[in-house]
Order: C-alpha cells, then sequence, then structure tokens
C-alpha cells in the first residue's frame, strides 16, 4: 500500500497509524517481491514519516498487549496489539492493501480522485500517462486500483 494508503492518509481519509516494526515487514515484504527495490524503500518510508507526523504507534504503548492476544497467525499479534495501542475506532478486519484503497474511494470518490490525480502530478514523470500511473499500480500489487484508475482515466 504504503505510498498510497499514506496519500489517501494525508487527504483525509483515515488516521493512518502504524509501528517501526510493521514498517520494516513492509520494506522486506515488498524487496523480497521486488528485488529491484532493495536499498530504494527508505526514501518512501521517510517520506510517508514526514507526511503523517503522528504515524507512530511506540513499542511501549503496544508491546505488553500482545501477550494477551492469540490469531491463527501468531506473527500478526503485533499489529492488532499496534490497533488497539493506537485507538483504531472501528472493527479490525485483516484486508489486503488493494481492497482497503478500493474501500477508501467507495467512500468518497470525489476526494480519492482528487489524490490521486495530485500524486499522479508529483510523480518524477508527471506527463506519464494515466495508463503508465495505472500500471505502476498494478505492478505495486494493487490490480483493481489500477482497473479502478483506468475507468476513470479523464479525471486522473
Amino acid at each position: 500500500m504504503g505510498a498510497f494508503g499514506g496519500l489517501l492518509g494525508t487527504a483525509g481519509f483515515f488516521s493512518a497509524k502504524w509501528t517501526t516494526r510493521i514498517k520494516e515487514e513492509w520494506i522486506r515484504s515488498l524487496e523480497r517481491q521486488r528485488p529491484d527495490l532493495v536499498g530504494k524503500l527508505n526514501v518512501r518510508r521517510d517520506s510517508m514519516r514526514d507526511a503523517i507526523p503522528d504515524w507512530e504507534v511506540p513499542e511501549t504503548a503496544w508491546s505488553s498487549l500482545v501477550h494477551g492476544i492469540h490469531l491463527p497467525d501468531p506473527d500478526d499479534c503485533h499489529i492488532l496489539a499496534a490497533a488497539i495501542a493506537g485507538h483504531a475506532e472501528y472493527g479490525i478486519e485483516a484486508i489486503d492493501p488493494d481492497t482497503f484503497i478500493i474501500n477508501q474511494w467507495d467512500l468518497d470518490p470525489v476526494n480519492a480522485i482528487a489524490a490521486f490525480k495530485r500524486m499522479r502530478a508529483r510523480r518524477k514523470k508527471p506527463q506519464s500517462s494515466t495508463e503508465d500511473f495505472a500500471y505502476a499500480l498494478e505492478v505495486g500489487g494493487l490490480p483493481t486500483m489500477a482497473e479502478r484508475l483506468r475507468a476513470a482515466s479523464e479525471l486522473i
């Protein structure tokens, strides 16, 4: 989700919170899937931190909760503990990044389109086509979002 989630977070769709551990896991996972990105994600991580100053749920806030949480995948307990410590306001549900971003779009399509338009304009190659932008989403693991942008290409 990375930059796209951060973009929607700064646009007011939700209050983005994560832990240093979650961010490290996200970077490792993406580097495994995309070896061409090894060593290049720290800039993205830092820009997300700068864009959302209150992003961090400190380990001291969630670590004591982990031991009381039991999930089918024990490696996910720290994520739920951080959501609880970060005062998640609604039901907590594990969904993939593509579905999460689509859900945010569906809640407020006008602002989502505006947010993606701003993101496309900030790309290193602002002259890139909407198709290039959608392809970047698709390659980044957001195929449904890529199709949504293709359908709204005249607005992006």
